[in-house]
């Protein structure tokens, strides 16, 4: 099993490239199954469900080609097969396989996708994108661990008003929507940049997807899309998790290739805490800061603070002078790294979904083990500030989510290395 080892206390300085967006480029990679022109994708980040998602995507019948001489751009191309299955084998690994559900209904009518796997934070339930698609015409069954689904008539366009905001729901069905006939008005979606940049890439594709007030979207369906050349936008939460690790030791840390509105939500926070922050067009540069007092963090669907940061920002906060608060509303089993972050020093209780941050005296280095995708980056970041040395183990988490992240680090100075 591979480790990552971390000696703490170095200064971070430098520049680190923020990656193309996960999150973005999953459902933008499941919409190539809309079309049968090529879908070519740059910024694409190199990680594991990248991978799988091409691996899902192929055994449906998209042709997935890595570029020679870049290795964040790839081509997909569906070459429109009797393929409707999506195994379990694949779909376990991950929970955004979930998204090629609505693409495939679209287009071959039918389709049979597994109960899907992924990080253990807590129920994602998709009863939410199946009660949307019913909406759509579509009829399901569950049978043996299989979301049996099928259209015979093709989808038909419909209001729908998502019980709760869903990115992933919201992601599924838009795609669904834009080759069903009629129009289609979804109300109560998910507006978080990674839903819009999908958006975007379907409107190059010819689809007619329009953004309304109040968290609505209108959809007018069309026959056919068409393929397209689309960049994917860059990762808000991996700009962040080091805009974080710069506040914790940074010395002239500079992250560039981000996109300061997307993450404005959050900076609004830091700047409370304060953290040292300059600003330029598509970079910040970022300095050890001194936390004065603790702050109050309510998690929430974009725009507010996302659930994504959560585990990160618990160790800027343990280095305040005075107690700071988290409560966690999106998932109800995400504090799995608290007990591991006390291992390190912190001083964290929780209460139900509210943390309690109490200050305490600085991190030590011990042998630690990640839960879930967050969790182990926030394990990485104490380490950074750590007096000592830690080991970080189920580093699996990690390549899921973060391009390189041992590598960008020891580029500015932190000694960090995988085993």
């Amino acid at each position: 099993m591979q480790k990552i080892v971390i000696n703490g206390g170095q200064p971070l300085r430098g520049v680190i490239p923020v990656s193309g967006s996960k999150n973005a480029a999953l459902p933008i990679m499941a919409a190539s199954i809309l079309t049968n022109e090529k879908l070519e994708l740059s910024n694409v980040p190199d990680l594991v469900d990248v991978k799988t998602m091409s691996l899902v995507l192929s055994s449906l019948g998209v042709n997935v080609a890595k570029s020679e001489s870049n290795k964040n751009s790839i081509t997909l191309q569906y070459s429109d097969t009797e393929k409707t299955i999506a195994e379990y084998d694949l779909v376990r690994k991950m929970r955004a396989s979930i998204l090629v559900l609505g693409p495939l209904l679209a287009r071959k009518r039918e389709a049979s996708v597994s109960l899907p796997g992924g990080c253990a934070i807590g129920a994602r339930p998709i009863d939410i994108h199946i009660d949307a698609l019913t909406k759509l015409g579509a009829t399901f069954e569950l049978e043996k661990g299989y979301i049996q689904c099928s259209a015979p008539k093709g989808l038909t366009g419909n209001k729908i008003q998502l019980p709760k905001v869903s990115v992933g729901a919201t992601e599924n069905i838009v795609m669904a929507a834009s080759l069903a006939s009629g129009e289609t008005e979804i109300s109560n979606i998910a507006l978080e940049p990674e839903v819009i940049d999908l958006i975007n890439c379907l409107n190059t594709m010819g689809a007619k997807i329009e953004l309304g007030d109040n968290r609505s979207v209108m959809i007018q369906g069309v026959k056919t899309l068409n393929g397209s050349i689309y960049s994917i936008i860059p990762d808000r939460i991996e700009a962040i998790t080091y805009i974080i690790a710069g506040a914790l030791a940074g010395d002239g840390l500079k992250i560039e290739n981000l996109n300061i509105e997307h993450i404005s939500n959050v900076l609004e926070t830091l700047k409370a805490l304060p953290v040292d922050i300059i600003f330029d067009e598509n970079s910040v540069t970022v300095n050890k800061s001194n936390i004065s007092e603790g702050i109050e963090i309510q998690t929430k669907e974009y725009p507010g603070f996302p659930t994504d940061v959560q585990a990160q920002m618990m160790v800027l906060m343990s280095m305040a002078k005075t107690k700071s608060v988290i409560d966690e509303n999106i998932f109800e089993n995400r504090f799995m790294h608290v007990p591991e972050l006390n291992r390190m020093g912190a001083n964290i209780e929780i209460n139900g979904k509210r943390a309690i941050i109490n200050p305490c005296s600085g991190f030590r280095g011990a042998p630690v083990m990640a839960t879930d995708l967050r969790a182990s980056v926030s394990l990485i970041l104490a380490g950074l500030a750590a007096e000592g040395e830690t080991t970080l183990n189920r580093i699996y988490h990690l390549d899921r989510g973060y391009e390189q992240i041992e590598v960008k680090l020891e580029a500015c100075g932190a000694e960090i290395k995988r085993v």
